[in-house]
């Protein structure tokens, strides 16, 4: 994955639960566009620019974009806290009081997906819309093959790619790699998931997005997006505000680079309101 050409308008560092966030502010002031502003929340091992360089620069146009790296991330230190969606789902919301953002719409992916599940879940006030790529609500919705390997990681494994160079370019601990890599492994085995009623209980409009060969299978996806409203037949009772994609060819990791795919779906979620067709003969 290639870093971001967008240049951002901001960057500073909020102190946080003990952190110093880093975060990016992109694209339109908020008085200017008028639109919500978006929060972007990488998954576990990436950061601002490898998670969201390609299409960071579409999704920042006519809107406020903030960015930010997740606790032991980036350019962000780690503390000695376990990761989980509860604790970084807290150091969101004081990196949003940080910067007086009163509601945002919310893009996650994977372990920053969790992080926006949790935050849809548990502080839906501070919410607009949501969009959640590439994550399970609980532990059926993860293959066990990701498990074991995410548990198992070692620097070595990574040695060369992106993700290592990235950490050790970034990190204001550059040693702490394989802390890190032991920390989202624990994350993956650990996390219980939220039960059917937390997920049917989201008063936020979803967006799920996935590969079509992803580490969530299609059936949990589906599965996700039921609960949320979804799977109906729109022309007869309209267009659910929880909806999902699929994106073709897609894997997890690199979900991210088809530009092409991701941000028109969305954009298009974020900036329309659903609309029902009605087959003729029918009201």
């Amino acid at each position: 994955m290639t870093e971001t050409t967008s240049t951002p308008t901001r960057t500073g560092y909020a102190p946080v639960n003990g952190l110093e966030m880093y975060y990016e502010v992109h694209g339109s002031d908020p008085a200017d566009s008028g639109a919500t502003p978006l929060l972007l929340l990488h998954g576990g091992l990436f950061n601002i620019d490898l998670q969201f360089g390609h299409v960071l620069p579409a999704l920042a146009e006519g809107r406020t974009v903030v960015a930010a790296d997740l606790q032991g991330h980036g350019r962000t230190n780690d503390i000695d806290r376990p990761l989980s969606a509860e604790g970084l789902a807290s150091d969101v919301l004081g990196l949003l009081d940080h910067l007086g953002l009163d509601e945002v719409d919310v893009y996650g992916f994977s372990l920053g997906g969790a992080v926006a599940l949790h935050l849809a879940v548990r502080s839906p006030e501070r919410l607009r819309k949501v969009v959640l790529g590439s994550i399970s609500f609980n532990t059926d919705g993860t293959r066990e093959e990701n498990k074991g390997a995410v548990a198992s990681m070692t620097v070595d494994m990574i040695a060369g790619t992106p993700m290592e160079q990235e950490y050790r370019a970034k990190s204001p601990n550059p040693d702490g790699l394989q802390g890190l890599l032991d920390k989202i492994g624990a994350f993956l085995n650990d996390a219980e998931g939220w039960s059917d009623d937390d997920i049917r209980g989201i008063e936020v409009p979803t967006l799920l997005t996935v590969g079509d060969c992803d580490m969530v299978p299609l059936a949990h996806a589906v599965r996700f997006l039921e609960l949320r409203g979804g799977d109906v037949n729109g022309d007869f009772v309209g267009v659910p505000t929880s909806q999902l994609a699929v994106f073709p060819g897609t894997t997890h990791f690199n979900g991210m680079a088809r530009a092409d795919l991701v941000v028109p779906v969305v954009t298009t979620f974020l900036d329309t309101d659903p609309v029902s067709f009605a087959p003729p003969g029918v009201e």
